[in-house]
């Protein structure tokens, strides 16, 4: 019997955490995404293995690179910040993108829609709206005044793209992720109520590895954990 790495180790730990505290909130499981970020695609491939799915990056280059590498029922989630005349980039190196959780403006919605048509993608890609909900100025997403405008703009003028719910990262260094998490749950329910959505049914995507276990206690329904699973990360370097 070989010993577990390390990276099946994190991942059943981080499994066992979500089951233990979605059994006791009697709510069902939140969506497990493995922030791959800066890590080799053998260790993707570890976690794959293990079958994990649902991946996520950061970087466009990144992403595009790997994704190729790997077997194509990875379901990648694009979590960085995507800067508009790269989406086409992303579109075609990744036809297994599953979701573009980072979406934080109308412009960037339409060049994902556009990049959508111009590959000849075949089904919808799911977006989130990404929201700054700690009002930083160098933050990514959309204000919270504002996303009601974003959603609206992804539902009636961008096709081929799928509104699935809001994202958030909160404010880095924070010890306490509540007013963040508390805003984006928030903005679901006005965001539910202005287009007679059920609440339920729009992605709370919140939760890194630090604080996954409050924000599921909050509701969220998507988190994003990598150091956890994956070990701390060597440094990017310049890009």
């Amino acid at each position: 019997q070989k010993s577990m790495s390390s990276i099946a180790l994190g991942l059943a730990q981080v499994r066992n955490r979500i089951q233990i505290i979605s059994s006791e909130l009697k709510i069902s499981p939140p969506t497990l995404v493995a922030v791959s970020k800066l890590m080799p695609v053998s260790c993707i491939l570890e976690a794959y293995n293990e079958g994990q799915r649902h991946m996520g990056e950061n970087y466009v280059q990144e992403i595009c690179e790997k994704a190729p590498q790997l077997p194509q029922d990875i379901k990648w989630h694009f979590i960085g910040h995507l800067q508009s005349n790269k989406a086409k980039n992303l579109l075609k190196a990744v036809p297994n993108l599953y979701m573009v959780e980072s979406v934080d403006s109308s412009k960037c919605a339409s060049a994902l829609d556009k990049a959508c048509d111009a590959i000849g993608r075949k089904e919808p890609l799911n977006v989130l709206v990404q929201v700054n909900t700690s009002a930083e100025e160098a933050k990514s997403g959309c204000e919270e005044s504002e996303v009601i405008e974003v959603v609206e703009h992804v539902m009636k003028s961008c096709q081929r793209l799928r509104f699935a719910g809001l994202m958030t990262i909160g404010k880095m260094g924070d010890p306490n992720p509540e007013p963040y998490f508390r805003a984006l749950a928030s903005c679901r329910e006005r965001t539910a109520k202005h287009f007679s959505f059920r609440e339920q049914d729009l992605i709370l995507s919140m939760g890194m590895s630090g604080d996954f276990e409050i924000a599921m206690r909050m509701g969220s329904t998507n988190v994003r954990v990598g150091s956890t699973i994956f070990g701390s990360r060597p440094p990017k370097e310049a890009r």
